[in-house]
């Protein structure tokens, strides 16, 4: 039959093609074709599609070749204990365009979703009421030293003949530090409790925060050119700052809380996984569409989240996602540097990277001297500080991809801050012997030993929310012991907040969890939840990574006992043979026995692991006991 019998079908033919290259180009696996006959098109013809299995196969081995490089350089540089971020990067450079070797394609679109979760778990850190608690000390500090560098260090390179815009940037770029250094160099060198490791750790997270509204302004900065203009132009930027800071808190108020409810009720680790990208690629979305960037709504979703019971689960669903995608963020901007334009510009590279370290030591030590801090902690505070951070970086791209700053600039930008952090993780490794050099030994040791961390670092971690870890709960209150507890069911963390305890959702065993709160930190963990596989999971992984916490576990039967102090565990009560041996020790109270016999006497059972006791244990077990009693309380 003729084409012209069925002229719709043939109108439709050019828009299925449209449609099928559309998706093609998407996909990036060659031209998916459109099956049919080509003087007609039936009704059963459907677009097929069909990957050209070169080009897939060629997008395969470049996926192949970025892991493999990836992670050779990564593990070579951690092993000469070397921030895995600094690996990312490197292997963007040797993955790059600008230099010799295997190329692969720049991925900016997906790399960019890096700083969205980045910002997203930095959100997660400060709810609003976190905020509001923090506009003492760090709020004043942190706030201040941004301000400075960015005025101070923009004013040095407007001076040195950089235009306005550039100079902002180069002010914005050099205030950041990177948390991911201090940190890891810190708890490595074990300082991360001494008051200079709190302080400068602390300045160093609050820093995200306060350089969020450079995520508003810089890409303003690439389309205004008048003055009035730009005012103009900020001014609308900052009413839609505002206007997303409102949506999405009153999203959150009214709509994520009983979302993440419902969701966490099906007790699926998948579906709050789909529930928490969901919510922070939508924020991103809402600023996105604003004309602000993905990175401002990712902080504000985060932010939200922060507030709630959730928190700790959704930092530990969202981490592999955010991890993944800012290394290749990283390899991203690695592969923007280009080694062959260091020659030209080498010497604002390192007159950049020394303004970077120079600039916010001395404003950071001064900073903290002022509020009152000795110079010794003030000095080591500076000297950590000083690091670059990744950012800056992510705001390098920002104005690149605006225009605010050409190639060229970026380049020195790039490079400085690289710089800066090669050289202050060598001052935040040596902070103590460089304050000594300058300063002399210190009077007294006191400010050089770890502090005793206060609440809520020295803890107690409980895993479980029903009837024991509520009994737990109660009794740790009630004796005015600092506790967080952990429960899978929503409705146990919703009771638990209403009594006015420290009850979140999240699972006890989960690796992520535990790591995300830092459970290191804890004075002791109490697993509560019925099931041996949810306490063994989680003894695997204490045991392995802080083996100097103790953790004690309810157990429902012997059994479970043996293999969980078997696992690591310091104690595993039994709850049916507990209870029995209270049952026992009320009755001997009504014969009249005296009460330290009766102390012994289940300490000697529990001490012998309640093998004197247990059902199938021979009557030499109960012979070994070094204390019996009679009626009148004597012994024999």
């Amino acid at each position: 039959m003729p084409a012209s019998a069925f002229p719709a079908q043939t109108r439709l033919r050019p828009a299925l093609t449209g449609v099928t290259s559309a998706l093609s180009a998407a996909l990036g696996c060659g031209r998916l074709r459109y099956r049919g006959r080509p003087d007609s098109v039936r009704v059963a013809a459907l677009p097929v599609l069909l990957p050209d299995p070169g080009q897939c196969m060629a997008n395969l081995e470049q996926v192949l070749l970025l892991l493999a490089v990836a992670i050779a350089v990564v593990v070579t540089l951690q092993r000469l204990h070397v921030p895995a971020s600094l690996g990312f990067l490197l292997a963007g450079v040797i993955l790059g365009p600008h230099t010799f070797g295997p190329t692969v394609p720049q991925f900016d679109a997906l790399a960019e979703f890096g700083v969205v979760f980045l910002l997203f778990t930095i959100g997660l850190s400060f709810s609003l009421p976190q905020l509001k608690a923090m506009r003492g000390q760090v709020f004043g500090l942190g706030t201040g030293q941004v301000v400075l560098t960015t005025a101070i260090v923009g004013v040095i390179v407007w001076l040195a003949g950089l235009p306005l815009a550039a100079a902002f940037v180069f002010g914005a770029v050099f205030a950041q530090s990177s948390t991911t250094i201090i940190a890891s160099l810190l708890a490595e060198q074990g300082e991360d409790n001494t008051r200079h490791g709190r302080l400068g750790l602390a300045m160093s997270v609050f820093q995200d925060v306060t350089a969020v509204p450079f995520l508003v302004i810089i890409p303003v900065l690439g389309s205004a050119v008048a003055a009035s203009v730009l005012a103009t132009t900020l001014g609308w930027a900052l009413l839609k700052a505002v206007l997303a800071c409102a949506l999405v808190l009153l999203a959150g108020r009214w709509l994520l809380r009983p979302l993440f409810h419902l969701v966490s009720a099906r007790r699926s680790l998948e579906l709050f996984t789909l529930a928490v990208l969901l919510v922070a690629l939508l924020a991103a979305w809402t600023t996105n569409s604003l004309g602000l960037s993905l990175a401002f709504g990712g902080f504000l979703a985060g932010m939200v989240l922060g507030g709630t019971e959730f928190r700790h689960q959704v930092e530990s669903s969202i981490r592999p996602f955010r991890d993944v995608l800012l290394g290749l963020f990283f390899i991203g901007i690695g592969m923007r540097f280009d080694p062959a334009a260091i020659l030209p510009i080498w010497h604002w590279a390192v007159l950049g990277g020394l303004l970077i370290l120079a600039s916010k030591a001395l404003i950071v030590t001064a900073l903290v001297l002022r509020s009152g801090v000795d110079a010794r902690v003030a000095l080591r505070t500076g000297l950590m500080l000083g690091v670059g951070g990744e950012f800056g970086l992510a705001l390098v791209a920002i104005a690149l991809d605006a225009n605010v700053i050409d190639g060229g600039l970026g380049q020195v930008a790039i490079t400085s801050v690289l710089l800066s952090m090669v050289v202050g993780a060598v001052l935040i490794r040596f902070n103590g012997a460089i304050a000594m050099r300058l300063l002399g030994a210190p009077r007294s040791e006191a400010s050089e030993l770890p502090e005793v961390p206060d609440s809520p670092e020295r803890h107690v971690v409980i895993g479980g929310y029903g009837r024991v870890g509520h009994t737990v709960a109660v009794l740790l209150h009630s004796s005015g012991v600092p506790f967080v507890a952990f429960d899978t069911d929503p409705a146990r963390v919703a009771q638990g907040r209403a009594d006015g305890h420290r009850v979140a959702l999240g699972d006890i065993s989960d690796p992520a969890l535990l790591s995300a709160i830092h459970v290191e930190r804890a004075s002791l963990v109490v697993i509560t939840s019925d099931g041996a596989h949810t306490a063994l999971a989680a003894l695997s992984y204490l045991r392995r990574t802080c083996p100097h916490v103790p953790v004690i576990v309810r157990a429902r039967d012997l059994e479970s006992s043996t293999r969980l102090l078997e696992a690591g565990a310091v104690h595993a009560y039994p709850e049916t043979i507990e209870a029995s041996l209270r049952l026992g020790a009320t009755a001997l109270q009504m014969l009249n026995v005296a009460t330290d016999d009766i102390d012994q006497l289940i300490q000697e059972v529990r001490d012998w692991r309640y093998r004197a006791v247990a059902e199938d244990a021979g009557d030499g077990a109960a012979e070994r006991m070094s204390v019996s009693v009679s009626p009148n309380g004597d012994r024999k």
